[in-house]
């Protein structure tokens, strides 16, 4: 009887143990475009959830029942499968997941420093993709960020609603990032634009104004995110070769190739990239080779130069990968900073202003570790280094070092809706020049905290602080000019400050996202800014400023972004109002006149005052089915009113405007901005327009004025006044192209720049491109 007592309850607890055993649900998730495996995306019924690996792998363990399974990944489709599991038993559950057509959905880093909806970010944020790079034939990044709505280019320098103007060689208000690292050069605070690899983009963001709370000085009036591609499941190579040619300006008299000493017949532009990407059991692999050979329409204005960017990630685990990321450039170039008139001069160097790279060498060496804890929390350590070696004609060489390190912790509190980031940087700079005639070392520490907080699935919030120190370590004594001097006290300028973010977005609709943003701006003043001390051309001269301070400021803004579908065509469209105020803004301006033996000017970077611009932008995205082909579509125009809060007559005296009205210089008033491309089976064409209006402030010597006085020399500068007469209802630039696949790996295209031969200068004394063409090859090895 005992006996039969025991197997009975051994009985039942075996079938307790049976019926009580969890199944195991188990799969591998990947994008239904290409197969890749994708990282992250997270997987969940109920209560219980998981995120798929490295290897885009899950494992869930839940009672045995019936389950409706979700798939959500930012930028992709949302996927819900019905699952049943089985006690004790394993189920395998593969899915793939499709892009998103809404393009609100597309994944962003830059508003929070994690990836979130587009339409869910609190701040103006635009997207480029790659395929408008390669269509485009741009060689340098600034070639493509024209067509973004609100951002202009002047002479190589990024503006965004207006929050900048002009300055020559130094300073710039929008701090440039690859890979959530700053890429400004740092001695003169501006972008390399040739460094930046358009072979291997994988997507620009474009954040529109202050946000100095999160990524520090330098951020006053928005920030270009470059974030490159990294390798996938199936090993790809891209290759392209392409070439350029410039035609004959509409003023015949301006051409002068093909006629001269120089022996050039036809200004060209040849280059070719390659960038293949690979996947080596755990190690990524990406290696991008770029080469650029130009003769440009202006004379004596030249480049040749190659890039190579390797790049590695090694992956340990699903929680921890190394990464090493380099890039390098060599090369040297030649140009001119002022055109000898506006005929038959126009596309000449004017007053010995024509400058030269006899060789230069930059290169960054970027470490980066990722580490995700028992807990869940994300540790990244991001590192640079950054060496530049400019050869320069004109005692205008520099070499400068920068040290980057940057800790950041990340925690996710999903039950809260709540995402913290905190961090640590510091970043010390040595700089040696015969531009700046010394010395210079300089050290940047900073603190910052970012919380985003998502409520009600509809409400997020965001706030940020950081807290900025600058420490300078110069020559005590700085000379202005042969007879006057400047004293430091022991060579050392400290400085700090905090700064704040503030930003909400609500989601009133499935389609319709409304959102307010305020933030503060803080920038630095270059070691350019303060302390170069060159000429430009014959008796113009650029002088050091070192009681220049920081400037600060603010941008505030309200938008609502409304999606829309027409048929299988689908997009958003945004509009904005916003304002931004400057203090103590930092301004290239004209310091000083001779008059005898030659007018001369001198230059230097001031505090020019305080200083608002207002205005509003409206902009419209979109891609999909039109008929039997796609449309995708970017365009954009934005209004500004940029003005001193307190202006005079003597305040346009004393730096130089040409305007008598207030208006601050070096801006568009109004621009308006469209690109689109219709493709149907293996044929594509499309078209590009930019106008700008009227640029109704220069500095005044740049009209051979001073005050209200004309003045009759030099000729280089009167051309200016000439030009500026005649072309004074702005201009607009209509730029064609198209493309046919010979086969799914290879395609041709065929471009047209400037096609009605506008003629048009972006700043003063520099014509811009004459109607030119290009042939471009791509293929898909």
């Amino acid at each position: 009887m005992r006996q039969r007592l025991t197997l009975l309850f051994s009985l039942s607890l075996f079938c307790h143990f049976a019926f009580s055993q969890n199944a195991t649900l188990k799969g591998v998730v990947k994008d239904a475009s290409n197969g890749e495996a994708l990282i992250g995306v997270t997987v969940k019924t109920g209560e219980t959830g998981a995120a798929t690996d490295a290897e885009g792998a899950y494992m869930l363990s839940l009672p045995a029942g019936n389950y409706e399974v979700t798939f959500t990944f930012i930028g992709y489709e949302e996927r819900t499968q019905s699952v049943r599991l089985v006690s004790g038993q394993t189920t395998e559950l593969n899915v793939t997941l499709g892009d998103a057509d809404n393009l609100l959905q597309t994944a962003t880093v830059t508003s929070g420093k994690f990836e979130k909806p587009l339409g869910e970010v609190t701040v103006s944020l635009d997207v480029i993709k790659p395929r408008l790079i390669e269509n485009t034939n741009s060689t340098s990044v600034d070639e493509v960020l024209v067509k973004v709505p609100g951002v202009s280019m002047i002479d190589g320098q990024a503006s965004i609603r207006g929050g900048a103007g002009f300055s020559y060689g130094a300073g710039t208000r929008v701090l440039i990032l690859v890979d959530d690292i700053p890429a400004l050069q740092v001695d003169a605070g501006y972008p390399n634009w040739d460094d930046f690899p358009v072979e291997n983009i994988a997507q620009m963001e474009v954040l529109k104004g202050a946000a100095s709370a999160l990524y520090g000085s330098s951020a006053m009036n928005g920030i270009i995110n470059i974030r490159t591609g990294f390798a996938k499941d199936k090993p790809e190579m891209n290759a392209s070769v392409f070439g350029k040619v410039w035609g004959a300006p509409k003023d015949e008299r301006q051409k002068w190739w093909g006629h001269d000493t120089s022996s050039i017949q036809l200004p060209v532009e040849t280059g070719f990239s390659i960038c293949h990407r690979q996947k080596i059991d755990k190690l990524d692999v990406v290696l991008g080779i770029y080469g650029l050979y130009r003769d440009s329409y202006n004379k004596d204005t030249y480049s040749r130069y190659i890039r190579l960017t390797p790049n590695l990630r090694y992956r340990f685990s699903d929680r921890l990968s190394v990464g090493l990321n380099s890039n390098f450039n060599f090369g040297r170039s030649g140009s001119f900073f002022i055109w000898g008139n506006d005929t038959d001069r126009a596309y000449q160097a004017g007053l010995g202003s024509a400058s030269k790279s006899l060789g230069r060498t930059r290169y960054t060496i970027d470490p980066s570790v990722q580490y995700v804890d028992a807990g869940g929390n994300r540790h990244k350590f991001l590192g640079r280094y950054y060496y530049v070696h400019n050869n320069n004609s004109g005692n205008q060489s520099n070499d400068s070092r920068m040290y980057y390190g940057e800790y950041q912790i990340q925690r996710r509190m999903d039950h809260l809706g709540l995402v913290a980031t905190a961090g640590v940087v510091g970043i010390y700079t040595t700089v040696q020049a015969e531009l700046y005639n010394g010395n210079y070392r300089n050290r940047n520490l900073a603190g910052y905290l970012q919380l985003d907080y998502k409520a009600f699935e509809r409400l997020n919030l965001s706030a940020g602080v950081r807290y900025e120190q600058n420490r300078l370590k110069s020559p005590e004594v700085i000379q202005i000019d042969p007879n006057n001097a400047d004293t430091i006290p022991n060579g050392l300028t400290k400085e700090s400050k905090p700064v704040y973010r503030l930003g909400a977005n609500y989601q009133v609709a499935q389609a319709t996202y409304v959102r307010a943003s305020w933030g503060q701006g803080y920038r630095y003043p270059t070691i350019a800014e303060k302390f170069i001390s060159t000429d430009f051309s014959a008796g113009n001269l650029v002088r050091p400023n070192p009681k220049l301070v920081s400037e600060t400021g603010w941008t505030a803004e309200m938008g609502i972004k409304q999606g829309f579908r027409i048929g299988k065509w689908q997009g958003f469209a945004d509009i904005t109002g916003f304002v931004s105020e400057y203090q103590n803004m930092m301004e290239f301006v004209l310091a000083g006149l001779t008059f005898f033996p030659t007018l001369g000017a001198s230059f230097e970077s001031q505090n020019s005052g305080d200083t608002r611009v207002t205005g509003g932008e409206i902009s419209i995205i979109g891609q999909g089915q039109i008929g039997k082909g796609t449309l995708s579509l970017i365009t954009g125009y934005t209004s500004i009113n940029p003005k001193y809060k307190s202006f005079n007559d003597s305040l346009r005296l004393v730096y130089g405007t040409s305007e008598k009205t207030n208006v601050l210089k070096y801006r568009y008033n109004n621009m308006f901005k469209f690109d689109a491309e219709y493709s149907i089976g293996r044929f594509s064409i499309g078209s590009a327009v930019q106008y700008n209006s009227f640029m109704k402030a220069v500095d005044g010597i740049f009209e051979a004025r001073f005050g209200d006085l004309e003045l009759d020399q030099p000729a280089e500068f009167v051309a200016v006044r000439n030009f500026r007469r005649e072309h004074n209802k702005g201009f607009k630039v209509v730029d064609v192209r198209s493309s046919y696949k010979l086969t799914e790996e290879l395609k041709v295209s065929v471009l047209c720049g400037n096609l009605l031969n506008e003629e048009y200068t972006v700043r003063p004394a520099l014509l811009e491109a004459p109607r030119n063409y290009t042939v471009r090859l791509d293929w898909k090895i």
